[in-house]
This record gives structure tokens, sequence and C-alpha cells, in this order.
């Protein structure tokens, strides 16, 4: 049977030049949306029943048909044509091969437009519960490795200078209290998310699909949208996706820095498991972190589509404009990255061996306790002020005899300042100084080993949430 290849057609004397279509055409990419644009077919063929337009008989061909094309789709039996403009054009072709008019019936009271809103926010809320369940692996791949070292010490950092030591199992968790905050986002996007554009038609709502609140419930929103222009002309609800995409991107860059400097024979923390790094083609000693460099790269991508999709929405007058396709190639983009991103880093941190000895020689480098002397005077009714000064004078004292804190002998603490008697040196271990950072948050083990359970409650938690979504129900 001969169907249209486009379903606007009708108006026009000729058909659509090649330069058009080649810029109308839909990516390949987009036809990923099938089986959402499917799920709303089904629901769209009750709502037809439910108006009158066609008999149960009919709803019930309709959807025996709906359901071969997504086998068929599925099985790879058919595939769209050069032909066919988008998905919506692909699947009434499929429909009307199959059904003859009966097919053509099922595009009464719906239109491209909310039928495109809608593909694409189902397959977002399908797609934010599959990013957080992959976020979650490098979650438990951070905790476990958290888990191992809560007793290690390390050099903490400020400004990439050696600061405070601290538990390295402290320093990873930091990274996972990001990460949990941007399931956190995504939870509360897909909850502004949970409306159905459907029954908007083209702008002004449908005169055949009056009760969209029911397509709305089978579909997995909560609600139809309020606003039938809005349903069908915003995308705020995909800026924010890529906000929240943008914002895991730029927090997995953070991490994969670390990862990176970690690694480096300057600073020698880990040792990156050989599945997960590189070697070069011309120097054979080499081995790269990889994962991290693409890491970082890829957070570049999601901060462009974030930027794309905020630059086509600034000027758009209200209603559907073709500006808006630019959703789903920024939407695809972070979603395929992810994708390939968070199991990557999640393998990553799962493998690394992390240094244990080296890391303790270096947590006391640089002074790091420096700040111990301080609040050991400031516990002696010392004003900070003046303790601060005291412990800066002491360490350029050991900087021009060339040794550490704890080297001072009880004359060279008495020359600095009377008050600095011997039994400062009690604080001057890394051990002392992470056990006394035991207030809420802190870096203390037992604070950690707190942090480390809440962090598992609130993982279990997000997880239930990505696990049991209602989605389309055919």
């Amino acid at each position: 049977m001969t169907t249209p290849s486009v379903l606007w057609a009708s108006r026009f004397r000729s058909g659509p030049s090649a330069e058009l279509m080649n810029l109308s055409r839909s990516d390949s990419s987009h036809f990923r949306l099938a089986a959402y644009d499917l799920a709303a077919s089904f629901s769209h063929a009750r709502e037809l029943v439910r108006a009158g337009l066609i008999n149960e008989a009919e709803g019930e061909r309709i959807a025996a048909a709906l359901t071969a094309i997504r086998t068929d789709i599925e099985t790879g039996l058919v595939n769209p044509s050069q032909a066919d403009e988008d998905v919506h054009t692909f699947l009434e072709r499929m429909l009307m091969d199959r059904l003859g008019p009966l097919g053509g019936k099922l595009r009464a009271g719906r239109s491209r437009n909310d039928q495109a809103a809608n593909d694409l926010k189902l397959y977002l809320r399908d797609k934010g519960r599959r990013i957080a369940l992959d976020l979650l692996v490098l979650q438990e791949a951070l905790a476990g490795q958290a888990e191992q070292h809560l007793h290690t010490l390390a050099p903490g950092f400020t400004h990439l200078q050696p600061a405070q030591p601290v538990s390295f199992a402290h320093q990873l968790l930091a990274h996972a209290q990001g990460f949990a905050r941007d399931i956190e986002r995504m939870q509360d996007w897909d909850r502004r998310a949970a409306r159905s554009p459907l029954g908007a038609a083209a702008l002004a709502g449908s005169a055949i699909a009056k009760q969209p609140d029911l397509s709305a419930r089978e579909l997995g929103y909560e609600a139809p949208c309020e606003n039938s222009i809005d349903a069908v002309g915003s995308r705020d609800h995909v800026a924010e996706f890529l906000f929240a995409t943008a914002m895991l991107g730029v927090n997995l860059s953070r991490l994969a820095e670390e990862i990176f400097l970690w690694s480096t024979r300057q600073f020698r923390w880990i040792e990156l498991d050989d599945a997960y790094a590189t070697g070069s083609s011309i120097m054979p000693q080499k081995k790269n972190a990889d994962i991290a460099d693409l890491t970082r790269g890829r957070a570049a991508r999601l901060i462009g589509g974030l930027a794309t999709m905020l630059t086509a929405l600034k000027g758009l007058p209200f209603a559907y404009n073709r500006d808006l396709a630019e959703d789903k190639r920024a939407a695809f983009e972070a979603v395929d990255t992810l994708a390939a991103v968070l199991p990557a880093m999640a393998g990553m941190v799962r493998t690394m061996t992390v240094n244990v000895d080296e890391l303790a020689r270096q947590a006391t480098d640089s002074f790091t306790l420096a700040t111990e002397v301080a609040d050991w005077l400031a516990r002696r009714g010392v004003p900070f002020s003046e303790a601060h000064e005291i412990t800066g004078r002491l360490v350029r004292r050991c900087e021009d005899l060339g040794i550490g804190l704890g080297e001072l002998s009880e004359a060279e603490l008495a020359t600095v300042d009377a008050r600095l008697d011997p039994s400062v040196k009690s604080c001057l271990t890394a051990e002392a100084a992470v056990a006394g950072r035991n207030g809420y948050g802190g870096t203390a083990p037992e604070r950690v080993i707190e942090q480390l359970a809440r962090l598992r409650l609130l993982c279990d938690s997000q997880g239930e949430w990505a696990m049991h979504y209602e989605g389309p129900r055919t």
C-alpha cells in the first residue's frame, strides 16, 4: 500500500525538495523513540474508543497491529526508510500498511507536537533512572574502597597544597556525597517531569482526545499538563535534565582529575588495574589513566548540550517551533555519554589499589600538622590570632633547620615561644589530628563509619526509586 512520505503534504501542489527533506528529516538516532511513541499510541487508541471515533473491535485491531509492529522493530524485521521523515511518519506508515484506512484513524485528535514532547519526556524519565542505577554502581565502588580505608591516613589538600591529614575514606566519600545529590537532582527533576503533554495536540488542546488525565496515568505520569500551549512549547524539563547530567559530568570530572593525579608517579597514591589503564604507542613504560582523561573530556559535551538547549530556547515565541528538535540531539548525547562513562569510572575505582604506606608517609609532609599546634595553644587560652602567629614562626624555624614539627627539641620549642612545652608533641601525629576531628561530618574514623552507613541507606532508597518505575502500561 502507498502511504505519504510526510504527514503534512496534502496542502501542497508539489512534493518537498530534496534539500528541504535533507534538512527536515530526523537524525537516525531519533528512531530510538519508537517504543515510547508506540506506548502513547496504545493509550491514544483507547482514547479514540472513549471518544467514539473507533469502536472496541477497531481499537483491538489497532492494539494488535501496534503490538506486532513493536515486536518487528525489536527483532529488526522492520526499519525506517529514507522516505520516513521522523518516527511518527515511520510508525503511521507501518500501521497503515497493515490496517489500511483504519491505521490512518489513529492520527485523529493528536499532533506531532504533543507526540514529540511526550516521546522525549517518556524516554528521559526512563533513562534518568538508568543513569541513577549506573551511578549507584560507582557509588558502591567508592563506598567499598572507603570501607577498606577508614583508618588509612592521607594528606588533605586545599589549593592543591598539603593542608591537614584526613582519612582516605573521607576523601573518597566526599565524591560520593556529590553523586548522591546528583541522583537527588534527577529525582527532583522527575517529579516536575511527571506531567503528560498528550491531549495538547498542536497547541490549543484536542477536540477529540478530551480525557488526557486517563492517558497520563496509563503512561506513568501523575497528571496532564495544565496548559496546552506550555505542554508543546516548553522544554525546560529537557534543559533541567541536561543541567542534572552536566552537573553529574562536572562531578565525574573532578573525581577523574583526582584519580589522574593520584595515579601519577609524583603522587603514587594508587595503582590502576591493568584492565582500566592504557599504554603509549611510542613509550613502552607508560601506564595512562585514560578513563579519567576521557571522562574529563566528555564532561565538556554534557556542558555543551545544556548550553545548546538553553540557547535554542531563549528567543522562541511560545507554542511549538522546529528549533525545539534540538532537544533530542542534546538529550541523546547526554544519555549516551553517561552510559559509556559511568561503568568505566565504576570499574576503575572498584579495581584500583591504594598505596597505604605512601599515603601515610605523605600525610604529615609539608607541615600538615601545623593547625594542631595552633589548636593546642588555643585550648590553653591563647587567642587564636596569637596562636596562629606562634605556629607560623614555628614552621619557619623548622624550615630553617630542615626538620619536621615533631623533630623540634624542647629548647627549640621554647626559643619560638615559652608556652610551647614538650607536651605539644602529643598532638603532632596524623592519627591524633584525624581522631580529633570527630564532630559531625568530620574525618575521624567513627564519624566516617557513620557517614558511610548513612550513604548506603540513601543509596538503597535511591535504588528503590530507580528500580520501581511504573512507566507506560500497554
